[in-house]
């Protein structure tokens, strides 16, 4: 069967793209390796309880907001979103004290300048900067992802504590000294100051929103479909042929799933040339994280409404410096009670005690407890190494790093983190581009 687009990998990113292209009356199909759609918006059951795997919180979802927009066309805003508390939606903990982080531009540097009041021309012009970055276009963008992040802000802040409270709550991304580009820093910060929002419910709900819509419009989402190869033919695709024994025939190819598995795929193509497929298979990769799901005995916790960034001995720009990132759920029952609280962190070992300088007792609360690893990452998601968030992008080599939608192959586009930025805004975004260029040409 002869498809307007085939759609590679059922992330968020392959998802979003199906349900935006089948909405604008295109037939649309998608293809996924597991079992289940939503790539790291996959939950998991045990018990009868349900476990988070790659979504936490999201940022700038009230109403005019950036993502407002998009996630009403996408069908997601009728979800039972939570806005996280605006007094402290990150809570940062450094030593032994505790830094918060307050929703909106005004009274985040207000908070802030409570600890810092010395920083607080600093603090308008770090601001100024997530605002003029999250509008950036053309020669700011570009400027934005050839400026060191780190360099910039210790440029602009005389307290070295403040740059690292301000990167405290970057488990969100990876925090690279020497690369991290300012924009990609900005983009994991901005949206969130602006409105914080969990889930009243795991992140499949997101996963499953989008696939309903796709077939409600005519699409098909295949699951047990991995690509095993892409058919190219004047000089561009003409068919993806999957490990269920079907051949799928498209106009338009887009593909979710990441660069040095995709380019492999495709046959031998004067297109692609051995430099820009070398190029691919060398990407470096951001790390993976660990996770370890707590399932908390009745009435041992209260909920707390915000995020908790935790940090051991050591600069929270230094990578062997201990990390952790401690992300509450909404209460299922409705109570005033945690049930299920996850510890994230890019180390290996116990996360236990140092969760437990902010919550004391913490092991004493649970009842059960279920890990993942990078390699679990790796083994659902198909990503590289189980990074979490993709591609690093590098200021120092910022075309080589920072990917188009548009590849050699001309009816082959990406999407996905990555692609440009990371996270659900970045992959939203991205999603929205690609299938700009699509429906412009169909």
């Amino acid at each position: 069967m002869l498809y307007d687009v085939v759609i590679i990998g059922s992330g968020f990113g392959g998802l979003a793209c199906g349900r935006l292209l089948s909405q604008a009356g295109l037939r649309v199909v998608v293809l996924e390796r597991h079992w289940q759609p939503g790539g790291c918006l996959q939950s998991y059951k045990r018990h009868g309880l349900t476990f988070d795997t790659g979504f936490h919180y999201v940022g700038g979802l009230a109403e005019g907001q950036k993502l407002h927009a998009v996630f009403s066309q996408l069908g997601l805003m009728a979800l039972p979103w939570h806005r996280l508390d605006a007094e402290g939606f990150d809570r940062i903990t450094i030593g032994s004290h505790e830094y918060v982080f307050a929703e909106g531009y005004t009274h985040f540097i207000e908070r802030l300048s409570d600890d810092f009041p010395h920083q607080r021309v600093a603090l308008q012009q770090y601001v100024d900067m997530l605002r003029r970055m999250a509008d950036a276009q053309g020669d700011t963008l570009t400027d934005g992802m050839a400026t060191n992040a780190y360099d910039w802000l210790t440029a602009t802040f005389s307290d070295p504590l403040l740059v690292d409270v301000l990167a405290g709550s970057c488990l969100k991304t990876e925090l690279c000294r020497e690369s991290l580009p300012l924009m990609a820093f900005a983009h994991s910060q901005d949206s969130y100051i602006q409105s914080s929002w969990r889930l009243r419910g795991d992140g499949s709900l997101i996963a499953d929103t989008l696939v309903e819509g796709i077939r409600q419009k005519g699409g098909e989402v295949v699951c047990k479909a991995e690509v095993t190869a892409l058919e190219a033919s004047d000089g561009q695709l003409s068919a993806a042929r999957c490990s269920n024994g079907e051949r799928y025939e498209g106009r338009w190819f887009v593909s979710d799933i990441h660069p040095s598995l995709l380019f492999p795929l495709v046959g031998d193509t004067p297109v692609l040339r051995p430099l820009f497929r070398r190029r691919m298979a060398q990407l470096a990769n951001t790390y993976g994280m660990y996770t370890l799901s707590l399932v908390l005995k009745p009435g041992a916790l209260p909920y707390f409404n915000h995020n908790k960034f935790v940090y051991g001995e050591g600069g929270v720009w230094n990578a062997p410096t201990p990390k952790l990132m401690v992300s509450c759920r909404v209460p299922d029952d409705g109570g005033d009670y945690a049930q299920i609280v996850d510890l994230l962190t890019p180390c290996q070992g116990d996360p236990l005690p140092l969760a437990e300088t902010v919550i004391p007792g913490l092991r004493d609360m649970v009842s059960e407890q279920y890990a993942s690893s990078p390699q679990t990452w790796q083994r659902f998601t198909g990503t590289p190494g189980g990074s979490a968030y993709g591609v690093r992008k590098d200021c120092r080599y910022p075309l080589l790093t920072m990917l188009s939608v548009q590849t050699p192959l001309p009816n082959l586009l990406l999407t996905g983190q990555n692609v440009m930025l990371h996270g659900l805004e970045g992959v939203a975004m991205t999603a929205l581009e690609t299938t700009k260029q699509i429906i412009a040409r169909c």
